[in-house]
């Protein structure tokens, strides 16, 4: 809103001082204050008023050190970063731009999601929440919506040079391979096998691969969200990394420099993403150890949806498996777990484990290493794989 104000009042009055809105970096810096700002403030009195209504956690009783302690505290944080994501979003981004529109359905989407199975739990003292076929269906919406956006809108564009050194723009169903010379990939290759004309059936590959992606980081970041700040502070790392390519993705003179691709429009990304970390850094404020507050389903279903759906629009989802990388081990634990349960189940007549309690965070609780440090351990190998993230961008 302040971004289309000062524009039109530059344009029409020259007022001085009004054209720095059309600095992405001025922007952004701008969202990221205001989401401090907003998340610091504001979320003391959330944390009050959900007290006061005893909106508290449920919890279950599974042996882990300082579990207990837990009991009571308030949940449903999710709604400081929802709004600390959204305001400073509103009020700094175009809000015309394709980009900001998919950023601002998926934090809303998802966060409702979050928050009706919170509602649930809480209100109705139902700790299974929303049911699991019910988070899976709304998770499918948004990624149809995404891959549908993706694929047919005219703003979504990405600009290559050719022969005659030119910038040109083409639709392109193209996205990033890491680690790879020359890394593209075209989803058209996925079913150039099946049909004669590959660009118009594109779909039945882009659109189910964007909803397991949406699917996916959602459902990690809600494993990961087990410890207090791990999931938060593991977001805010994701999203500076996050912020980093996609204003390459923005800037031609870099993005040739580095050889990849050249998305119009992907700077509005870099002002939602700032928004995004300071929601984190100020929710992390109340939610480091110990916890003051919880963010719920809330806030972790669209906390992984949004990281999800930002990698797409910039073209970077092949990366999310480092990227993400303490959500994929979170992830996998649980499979591992479980698939090797059930198998020595079958074979042995008794199920047997890998480790202590899944996700992994538990294992580590239940080896009596102090939450506190599990947490910073995680953020440690967070940075490491957002750097390794950022290096791939020099491979050409």
């Amino acid at each position: 809103m302040l971004y289309h104000l000062f524009t039109y009042l530059d344009t029409a009055y020259d007022l001085p001082g009004a054209g720095l809105f059309k600095f992405v970096t001025f922007r952004a810096a701008m969202s990221l204050i205001t989401s401090l700002f907003i998340g610091i403030s504001f979320g003391k009195t959330i944390i009050e008023w959900l007290q006061v209504r005893q909106v508290g956690e449920i919890v279950r009783d599974l042996g882990l050190q300082g579990q207990i302690e837990k009991r009571g505290t308030p949940t449903m944080g999710g709604i400081i970063i929802l709004t600390a994501i959204l305001v400073p979003t509103l009020l700094f981004a175009d809000l015309t731009n394709v980009y900001t529109h998919m950023m601002i359905i998926t934090t809303i989407w998802l966060g409702t999601i979050g928050f009706i199975d919170d509602y649930i739990k809480v209100h109705k003292k139902n700790k299974d929440g929303l049911a699991g076929k019910f988070k899976i269906i709304g998770q499918i919406g948004v990624g149809i919506i995404i891959g549908a956006i993706m694929m047919w809108h005219p703003d979504v564009l990405i600009k290559e040079i050719g022969t005659d050194g030119l910038w040109s723009e083409i639709r392109s169903t193209t996205t990033t391979i890491p680690f790879v010379k020359g890394n593209s990939l075209d989803y058209v290759w996925l079913i150039s096998w099946a049909f004669e004309d590959v660009t118009t059936w594109v779909w039945i590959a882009f659109i189910p691969i964007t909803i397991l992606i949406v699917t996916a980081v959602s459902n990690g970041a809600n494993l990961t969200d087990g410890l207090d700040g791990l999931a938060t502070g593991s977001s805010a790392i994701i999203g500076m990394t996050l912020a980093v390519l996609a204003y390459v993705s923005s800037n031609t003179v870099i993005a040739e420099y580095l050889n990849i691709m050249y998305i119009p429009g992907s700077e509005e990304l870099v002002v939602f993403s700032a928004a995004f970390v300071g929601a984190c850094v100020a929710f992390l404020w109340y939610n480091a150890f110990p916890a003051q507050v919880f963010m719920g389903d809330t806030g972790s279903l669209a906390l992984g949806g949004i990281i999800a759906v930002f990698a797409i629009a910039i073209r970077k989802e092949l990366l999310i498996p480092v990227l993400c990388g303490v959500f994929l081990i979170e992830n996998l634990s649980v499979i591992m777990q479980v698939s090797w349960f059930k198998y020595s189940k079958n074979k042995y007549g008794e199920g047997r484990r890998i480790f202590l309690m899944a996700p992994l965070h538990h294992h580590y609780q239940k080896k009596n290493i102090h939450e506190s440090k599990i947490t910073a351990r995680f953020w440690i190998v967070g940075i490491l794989l957002a750097v390794i993230t950022i290096v791939t961008l020099k491979i050409r």
